[in-house]
């Protein structure tokens, strides 16, 4: 018994009633037809289960159909922060509404970086939502340079920088965290920073200095210690803190991940939280809620901030405008380590 012939696009016009043109407009997603035309297609491709075919629709369109959501960080840091699947989460979330495919591009090393930029500009995705990039980084411009639009999780580095950004309130989210602490009785503070190479480590810190000083605190570089955005880097900044001041009583860590090892740090040198320390941390993921005790954090709303990301990227792809950045509300989840 032979095979049916496969519908085609002449086979799903000659059943909505319309010029193949047509059809051929509202399937590839592009030009102006008409509501009705534009259901009477969609219901003839529905019924005869007719599948675009993807070659030709770019050939029309000029574009791919796909996007990607690039992380600038190795491997093993994108399985270990919650951030990036929830980026992920909403973004994919956004882009399966328009039924465009998501590639996750994940860049540890150079040679990474330039066969991802040699992929981009070879046409086979037609934009990118960049997440944690790092200081002066020449990505963003490298692909802005090839024709490809791109926003970027967070606010780059460069002032001068115009790729739109998608942000949380990181200097108004530290200075709730540090208000926090200061009304909770805590009078002799401390900070583990994000990354001073990326604009959320600075902006960070900047509100716990601006909160401090707005309170009439002393602020000082010995209440600060650098960290990475991980458990260890959290315990090592804790340690070096209490070695420099050990009678601190309140502890800010500008993520979650770092707060795990600030409580980490504080259990092993025997100061109980919150008894004796006060600690709060930035985000609320998934394992605030989980840790030994349950962490007092700065909530950001992630998944959103991934589904405007991927708004504001078909935005551009379709050649529309949009906003330089949007910034989005934070707020305290109160819990059981302040």
């Amino acid at each position: 018994m032979p095979t049916p012939a496969a519908p085609t696009l002449e086979s799903v016009a000659l059943r909505a009633g319309v010029s193949r043109a047509t059809a051929g407009r509202v399937l590839a997603g592009y030009g102006r037809v008409s509501e009705a035309a534009r259901e009477a297609v969609l219901r003839a491709a529905s019924e005869l289960s007719y599948v675009p075919n993807q070659a030709a629709r770019s050939l029309v369109t000029r574009r791919s159909g796909s996007v990607a959501l690039v992380v600038v960080e190795p491997v093993e840091r994108f399985f270990a922060d919650s951030y990036f699947p929830l980026v992920l989460s909403g973004a994919q979330a956004e882009l399966a509404d328009r039924e465009v495919q998501l590639v996750l591009v994940v860049l540890s090393t150079q040679r990474e970086r330039e066969r991802f930029e040699r992929y981009a500009r070879s046409g086979h995705v037609d934009g990118a939502i960049l997440v944690s990039v790092h200081g002066p980084d020449p990505l963003p411009q490298h692909l802005r340079d090839a024709g490809i639009p791109v926003v970027m999780s967070g606010r780059p580095y460069e002032e001068s920088s115009t790729v739109p950004f998608v942000s949380a309130d990181n200097v108004g989210g530290a200075r709730t965290a540090t208000r926090h602490l200061l009304e909770r009785g805590c009078r002799r503070v401390v900070t583990v920073t994000g990354p001073m190479d990326m604009r959320v480590g600075q902006e960070r810190l900047e509100g716990f200095r601006t909160e401090l000083r707005a309170q009439r605190h002393r602020f000082s570089a010995a209440m600060v210690a650098d960290g990475d955005f991980t458990v260890d880097g959290g315990r090592r900044a804790t340690e070096e803190l209490l070695a420099r001041r050990p009678d601190l009583d309140g502890v800010f860590a500008a993520n979650d991940l770092m707060a795990a090892g600030v409580l980490q740090a504080l259990a092993a040198a025997g100061r109980a939280v919150p008894d004796r320390v006060r600690v709060v941390g930035f985000d609320d993921a998934p394992l605030a809620a989980a840790a030994t005790p349950p962490l007092t954090t700065v909530r950001q709303p992630v998944v959103q901030m991934g589904r405007e990301l991927a708004r504001m990227l078909l935005a551009l792809v379709d050649g529309r405008p949009v906003s330089g950045h949007v910034v989005a509300a934070t707020e305290l989840v109160e819990r059981a380590t302040s």
